[in-house]
């Protein structure tokens, strides 16, 4: 659930910091006052569209900041563990930054994410609706995901071994397109993979094995000189007949300190100094000697190395720039060989397997069909009690089966599915989606949306003025159906209905005010005094009386009754 929201520089927001409870918390106050916009701040966390629009006039960015408490185990939880956002103390943390160039800056626990991987992670913590967006439920291609999700653990395994029957259809399918329509092409393509495949084999390349090979033949083509350069070090080392070494000279001078070391701590230290000199001077010598022994010239194993390096520039000329290109691009076209070579069987038996594999993706199609028309009665049934709850006995809801045609097949199954609704008797049934209904649509959203709540695990659920356009005891079952939702999913709504507001658990008031000649909107939490004053302005408009006092408190003490009993 939202547990706190910063809001700085957003539209007539300079600054704003609101805490929030669980259960159903309603924001009202006067049109304008900027409700909505503390519900775009909240969209806008969960990765909606951002725009330099947003931006307080005058600032140069605009920042937004939510807190939101996670359930221990549910879809948020598995995408930080997927992007590696550590989220131990089971909150999570959106921020945005808008600024005026465009830019947008997303993070999440602190760690920086894109603005797709902000909605992916917003769209499961944040469920906003509103009276005119095309919500999700109002979607036709999010219907059938919808009714799986419903339907529970049994659909969803079924689906699961239909989509695995179906990409093994999908592989033959094309398998048998490529054979079929590009046989040409297949037959070069097939020839050019082996051949490269043989010649990169036969090579036997290894990953660093061109650096080795140049530093072999440097120290052979440099010899002279090598052999020169070890020659003269290691006789200054060790000197001549006629000279001392650098060694013998290095323990003479060591040698002559030795006696005079004690007695003064600098000249511990250049006794200290020569010594390490001394015995260092004697290694180097000693790995001199080593490699004047280890040298030698062999012409033949210089063509050696000539030959093989040649070989790997025309590797690397064919097939990359370098070794592990070359490797990466090897591994590549191995496993399309392999694949091709798979599927390289007599035409007759892939017929024969691809008629096999549609007839058990047929059947599964058809089990996952009749399961899925089960479930859909099921739901067809608790959309209607939700919609007599709110006075919507006479509307009709069906889950209509459109099934594809014979002999294709969908990742998702047999039919395309979307939910119909017939508003009143003798009308015909229709796409939800076209319902043009205000006030129908928003009971039907909150239907669905009370059904669907549990199972989408969101744990915010935010409506934007979703009780526009009814009023009187409809305006009182929309109250407590919102109030229902609210026992599942923390709920923040803006209403102008009293009906709904006095049925939230945290009521605050939005409020614009003039300071220094800006607009600056205002929140504040209601007292229950407060919110007596506010409900019998909600009822009465400006004009307040005594008895709209004595009606405001009435209706909140009749929905403090009311879910005292739900």
């Amino acid at each position: 659930m939202l547990q706190e929201l910063s809001i700085k520089n957003f539209a007539i927001i300079a600054a704003l910091d609101v805490t929030f409870e669980d259960g159903m918390t309603v924001l009202t106050g006067e049109t304008g006052a900027g409700k909505s916009i503390i519900i775009d701040a909240v969209g806008l966390l969960a990765g909606g569209r951002g725009s330099a629009h947003f931006i307080r006039t005058g600032a140069d960015k605009a920042v937004l900041q939510g807190s939101f408490e996670l359930p221990k185990a549910g879809k948020t939880t598995q995408m930080l563990d997927d992007l590696g956002i550590d989220h131990d103390d089971g909150t999570v943390i959106l921020q945005r930054e808008l600024y005026r160039t465009g830019r947008n800056v997303c993070r999440v626990n602190g760690m920086l994410v894109n603005t797709t991987t902000l909605k992916q992670i917003g769209e499961t913590i944040v469920d906003i609706h509103g009276q005119n967006e095309h919500q999700e439920l109002m979607q036709p291609d999010r219907h059938l995901p919808l009714l799986d999700e419903f339907g529970g653990h049994d659909l969803k395994t079924l689906l699961q071994r239909y989509r695995k029957a179906y990409a093994n259809y999908q592989k033959l399918h094309e398998a048998t397109v490529n054979r079929n329509t590009h046989q040409k092409e297949w037959a070069q393509r097939l020839d050019m993979l082996r051949f490269q495949v043989k010649e990169i084999e036969t090579a036997n390349l290894s990953a660093g094995e061109e650096d080795q090979l140049m530093t072999q033949r440097d120290r052979l083509t440099n010899f002279q000189k090598i052999n020169v350069a070890l020659q003269e070090g290691f006789t200054a080392l060790e000197g001549s007949d006629e000279l001392s070494g650098a060694v013998d000279l290095s323990g003479q001078a060591m040698n002559a300190l030795a006696g005079i070391a004690e007695l003064d701590a600098d000249f511990q230290a250049l006794y200290d100094s020569l010594q390490t000199a001394f015995y260092a001077l004697q290694d180097a010598s000693g790995e001199l000697s080593k490699q004047v022994d280890l040298l030698e010239f062999d012409e033949n194993k210089l063509d050696e190395i000539e030959q093989r390096l040649e070989v790997i520039k025309q590797l690397e000329r064919k097939y990359g720039d370098s070794e592990s290109q070359v490797l990466s691009y090897f591994a590549k076209i191995k496993v399309e060989l392999a694949d091709m070579e798979a599927a390289e069987i007599d035409e007759g038996d892939l017929d024969a397997k691809l008629a096999e594999q549609a007839t058990e993706l047929e059947a599964l199609g058809i089990a996952l069909r009749e399961k899925r028309q089960t479930v859909a009665r099921k739901l067809e049934v608790a959309v209607q009690k939700e919609l007599a709850d709110l006075y919507m006995e006479k509307t009709v809801f069906k889950v209509h089966f459109s099934p594809v045609e014979s002999g294709r097949f969908l990742s998702s199954g047999l039919d395309d599915v979307e939910f119909y609704i017939q508003p009143n008797p003798g009308e015909a049934m229709q796409p939800l989606a076209k319902i043009a209904s205000g006030g129908e649509l928003s009971r039907l959203m909150l239907a669905l949306k009370t059904i669907f709540s549990k199972s989408q695990g969101v744990t915010s659920i935010i409506f934007d003025e979703v009780d526009t356009g009814v009023s009187g005891r409809v305006a009182q079952a929309i109250a407590e159906k919102i109030s229902g939702i609210a026992k599942d999913s923390q709920v923040l709504c803006i209403t102008h209905l009293p009906q709904v507001a006095a049925m939230s658990d945290h009521h605050y008031f939005i409020a614009k005010k003039i300071i220094g000649k800006r607009t600056e909107t205002h929140i504040t939490k209601l007292t229950e005094q407060a919110r007596i004053e506010e409900l019998a302005r909600m009822l009465a408009g400006t004009t307040i009386t005594e008895l709209t006092l004595d009606h405001a408190k009435e209706l909140l003490e009749m929905a403090t009754a009311e879910k005292a009993e739900s």
